[in-house]
């Protein structure tokens, strides 16, 4: 059932046109019904569940703000539920309050391992209920923004990558070529994301380059060749309003400087180059090198280290850093 009344003064205010969808998920009928009398009350659209089953069908077919999940339920557990809903890419932004009798430690370290929220305890307080509601409610819809703001950068990277066809699955291999190599460097999580992701929106400001450069096929002028380079900068300016994207910009926008400083667009040298950034070139270079084009043949793993070390000797790589991708390399080779 789904219950909806007006909302003079609720506590909705700032929320789209549409009422925030909240499910309630309680096998004891008068606990739930408190639940969903008091929201609807507030102006919220409200669906109830009697049992997690039931609650998880529910989940996929309707589009939830928010679920008040219920522990102690025969069958499946709330934990249970919870635990499921946050493995899943399509629900696991959505945010799970636990409303439960249990107020012991244990419990609420279950619920916390499980992905949930929040808690509430019976008998809830009726003021805490709607202001916990309506602020995960909101962080949800704002969390829903920027997923969706960042699914937007990585399709065009992809459609990006798609106009030329000689690079294949460039970005794929970049992503697991990084991810070994991060591992072997022994990165922290938020470093292995910012790579991975790097990984991906590189050459994303390519999508400011005409086709007449960016698919020339011979040498280009100097006048295109100052062009090309505006792509890491094009790159920055569509990356730089996300938050979440603060790690990965100094990857997109440093991804050519020189070790020596010859590289492009600020001819940072050293250690002034960002060291993601220095990461990346090595799995960059390496992907271009060991990968048939139509215009060349690919290397074998040693024949691109050897390419690599020539330009080590010129100046233009981290020779500590090459020396750990080649032992990489070869460990992998084993």
């Amino acid at each position: 059932m789904t219950y909806t009344l007006p909302k003079p003064n609720s506590l909705l205010n700032g929320f789209d046109a549409d009422p925030p969808k909240i499910l309630v998920v309680d096998d004891h009928c008068a606990s739930r019904m408190t639940a969903v009398a008091l929201l609807a009350v507030e102006g919220y659209e409200v669906l109830e569940a009697d049992s997690g089953l039931v609650a998880l069908e529910l989940v996929m077919k309707r589009q939830l703000d928010l679920i008040l999940l219920d522990v102690m339920m025969p069958e499946m557990d709330g934990f249970e539920v919870c635990r499921q809903l946050k493995q899943d890419n399509q629900t696991r932004l959505i945010p799970v309050i636990f409303i439960t009798a249990l107020n012991d430690r244990r419990s609420r370290i279950l619920g916390i391992e499980a992905g949930g929220d929040d808690f509430l305890t019976k008998p809830f307080d009726i003021i805490e209920l709607t202001a916990r509601v309506k602020s995960l409610v909101r962080q949800k819809r704002l969390n829903e923004d920027l997923d969706h703001t960042e699914q937007v950068l990585f399709s065009i990277a992809s459609a990006i990558e798609s106009r030329d066809p000689n690079t294949g699955d460039h970005c794929e291999r970049l992503v697991m070529l990084g991810k070994a190599f991060g591992e072997y460097l022994n990165l922290t999580r938020a470093e292995m994301r910012n790579l991975q992701w790097g990984s991906y929106l590189h050459d994303i400001g390519k999508v400011g380059i005409p086709d007449a450069v960016l698919l020339k096929s011979g040498k280009f002028t100097p006048q295109e060749w100052e062009i090309m380079q505006q792509h890491v900068v094009i790159g920055e300016k569509i990356c730089q309003p996300l938050q979440t994207m603060r790690g990965v910009i100094p990857l997109i926008r440093h991804h050519h400087e020189r070790w020596d400083g010859s590289g492009y667009p600020y001819g940072l040298a050293g250690d002034q180059i960002p060291y993601l950034a220095q990461i990346f070139q090595m799995i960059d270079i390496y992907d271009a090198l060991t990968s048939e084009r139509p215009y060349k043949r690919a290397l074998t793993p040693e024949g691109a280290l050897v390419v690599m070390a020539e330009e080590t000797a010129k100046g233009w790589r981290n020779p500590k850093l090459l020396q750990q991708f080649t032992e990489f390399v070869r460990f992998s080779q084993t």
